[in-house]
């Protein structure tokens, strides 16, 4: 009797353990259906996310539209194989444009000079510049693609502060941007105002699609990056207040310092004079061109249009210009054939710098009547 109830409870034992392995064998099956499922499914939002990714500013939902043309130079539409399938949804949203009041300024910024800084360092603190000093926002479609010209000869010290600056601020104001120095080539007199007129015409060769351009001294810092640097519906002046300046307008028609015009309003005044050498006189001959061609000058807040200036002693063959006087009073008889129409220079070398494009440039040389003054 003993043995017969032993043998009953084994018989049971052995059906309860079968049952458990039945049980757990039919748990590890739908565990494993479920991991090969979420495993499908990642590779294929992976693969949808990599295509989004290759072509960023492409519209996800309709992938044979038109790319906006700040997207990444020859960007292909998607080909019929990569269209999403009925059954695949699509999380990629297409960008939106940019605000026009960006939400990350911070306002009113601490300029300072007195911290050494080198090209390095600038480097480190902007990764997402690409080579020649171009960048564009990847979280929302531009507004303008602008070119900020710089004239240039010997200021490398500045140079490394302007860059330290500018390029943050102008990634917080989410500008399409590209930075252009314009080097004159060898000793003679400085001409600023042909060099922007080199600018102009070099930076439309490099990227035909710049419809907004920037004007910039290189010692000039905005001390508020609420001072967009972008075109307006008039000509734009920004450096309001310099701190030479006690931050003030030195007088009405002073249009020197960082301007900009769009591309037409550039070519309405035929550029910048290409015959004010040395120190002088071309911001005024400017502000006439804008006048004369019915147009205003337009202006931010003198709160935020505050720039710093760093320190220097005037430059060697800058010397100021004994004939600006009388030029200025010549605008309206000169602008016509004295400008862009009137340029001539030549290219000594273009290289693009991580940060920047240094074009060094060959302008001729000014009148020997000033040479000898």
């Amino acid at each position: 009797m003993t043995r017969l109830l032993l043998g009953v409870t084994l018989e049971r034992i052995c059906k309860a353990v079968l049952l458990l392995c039945l049980l757990h064998f039919v748990i590890i099956m739908i565990l494993y259906f479920d991991v090969y499922a979420q495993h499908l499914d990642f590779f294929s939002r992976f693969n949808a996310r990599n295509a989004s990714r290759a072509h960023p500013f492409s519209n996800s939902s309709r992938p044979n539209s038109t790319a906006p043309s700040y997207g990444p130079a020859g960007a292909e539409p998607l080909s019929p194989s990569t269209k999403p399938s009925s059954n695949q949804s699509v999380t990629e949203k297409p960008l939106q444009p940019c605000q026009e009041m960006p939400p990350g300024l911070v306002g009113r910024l601490l300029i300072e000079f007195s911290s050494p800084m080198t090209m390095e360092r600038v480097q480190r603190e902007n990764p997402d510049v690409r080579q020649g000093g171009k960048y564009t926002p990847q979280d929302c479609l531009p507004r303008q693609k602008v070119a900020i010209l710089i004239p240039f000869r010997h200021r490398e010290h500045h140079l490394k502060y302007w860059l330290h600056y500018l390029h943050p601020i102008l990634r917080r104001q989410k500008v399409a941007y590209g930075i252009y120095i314009i080097n004159q080539y060898g000793e003679d007199t400085f001409n600023r105002a042909k060099l922007l007129n080199v600018g102009f015409l070099e930076a439309l060769k490099d990227d035909e699609e710049y419809d907004c351009f920037i004007f910039s001294d290189v010692d000039l810092i905005p001390m508020d990056d609420r001072n967009l640097y972008r075109c307006y519906e008039q000509p734009r002046h920004f450096a309001v207040g310099m701190d030479k300046f006690g931050f003030r307008l030195p007088y009405a028609g002073y249009f020197g310092g960082v301007s900009g015009l769009s591309k037409s309003q550039f070519l309405k005044i035929n550029g910048f004079p290409n015959e004010y050498w040395g120190w002088g006189g071309e911001d005024d001959d400017i502000f006439n061109r804008i006048s004369l061609n019915g147009m205003k000058v337009s202006r931010p807040d003198i709160r935020i249009g505050r720039y710093r200036m760093i320190k220097h002693e005037r430059d060697k063959h800058n010397e100021p210009n004994p004939q600006r006087f009388t030029k200025i009073q010549n605008t309206k008889m000169t602008m016509k054939r004295d400008g862009i129409s009137s340029l001539q220079y030549r290219v000594v070398e273009v290289l693009r710098q991580p940060l920047y494009t240094n074009i060094t440039v060959e302008i001729g040389k000014p009148p020997p009547r000033l040479a000898r003054g």
